[in-house]
């Protein structure tokens, strides 16, 4: 037990279905850091696949028993490779930067709307209509940000051809405590510095703030998912356009004086002054955070960009 407790893995001959389910919560027992995938494709393998944290049943002649309690079926054993060597990476890797994006999405608008209200002495106004809020959190900013399921870091050739690649994941250093208090560092700071930037350069009336700051918030949002991007794919250079036109077509919208609560200045809006103005505190925003992802990639490369 204790060779087996130590072995990366472990191949169980000659067992019970119940010996086999023991010799699995044995070794979950004894290594809480690891991930046990149990992998059998009999009736028998049953136990130890449903005690594993993932198990993977193959369907051969002694049925899908074993396929249909596992977590994932296979027609082949030699199919194990692609399974977890590219589907198991972009999995991880996609589930890791979409998580920690859409806290920051949440995050950074209630950095602005706290700034917003400590700056005016905590008064219940809201920055932002529901109108906004409601359209913040759908069709301005979830296309981009769930097109990043399509991103890719290698191609699946090099993930197959380079297993090493694999043991930079088991690491786990793209979902950590330091991952995520990275993105709430950026979250906050590009909500402070949207708000207090959008305070000092609006000019007498309430809803050129708005205006400046939302555009500048929608923008910021758009170019971090480009930044984060690895491979384009089609659909997400389709999401970020559309999002575009949609966000300039509500602008229109919210700004007609048929509109109940007219949101934003259309003449203001088209101007060269308000351009200017979302230009400076997007790239305040985006810029800093950019170059240091620039020098982190050159002094400190994956292994998985050595190969691009």
């Amino acid at each position: 037990m204790e060779v087996a407790c130590a072995a990366p893995t472990v191949i169980c001959c000659r067992c019970s279905p119940t010996q086999k389910a023991q010799i699995v919560r044995l070794l979950r027992h004894t290594q809480p850091n690891a991930r046990i995938a149990a992998i059998g494709d009999g009736g028998n393998d049953v136990g130890m696949i449903q005690a594993a944290h993932v198990g993977i049943g193959i369907e051969g002649r002694e049925g899908k028993q074993a396929a249909l309690a596992a977590d994932f079926s296979l027609r082949q054993f030699s199919h194990l490779g692609r399974l977890v060597l590219w589907h198991g990476r972009n999995c991880y890797l996609r589930s890791a930067t979409l998580s920690q994006f859409v806290i920051h999405r949440g995050l950074i608008i209630s950095v602005i709307h706290a700034v917003f209200s400590a700056l005016f002495y905590f008064a219940p106004i809201a920055l932002y209509s529901g109108v906004l809020v409601a359209g913040y959190a759908t069709v301005f900013t979830i296309g981009p940000i769930f097109s990043l399921v399509l991103d890719e870091d290698v191609s699946e050739m090099n993930a197959l051809k380079f297993p090493e690649l694999y043991r930079e994941l088991q690491k786990r250093r793209s979902l950590s405590i330091k991952t995520f208090l990275t993105w709430v560092w950026k979250a906050i700071y590009q909500g402070g510095v949207i708000m207090f930037g959008g305070i000092v350069l609006f000019k007498g009336r309430f809803v050129h703030v708005v205006g400046i700051t939302f555009t500048a918030l929608v923008l910021v949002e758009l170019i971090m998912v480009a930044v984060e991007v690895k491979r384009w794919h089609p659909l997400m250079l389709l999401a970020q356009v559309l999002t575009l036109l949609i966000y300039m077509a509500c602008i229109v919208a919210l700004s007609s004086a048929d509109f109940i609560e007219a949101t934003f200045d259309i003449h203001f809006m088209l101007s060269v002054h308000f351009a200017v103005r979302v230009a400076a505190l997007t790239a305040t925003s985006t810029v800093p955070i950019w170059f240091g992802k620039l020098c982190t990639q050159l002094l400190d490369p994956r292994e998985a960009a050595k190969l691009a």
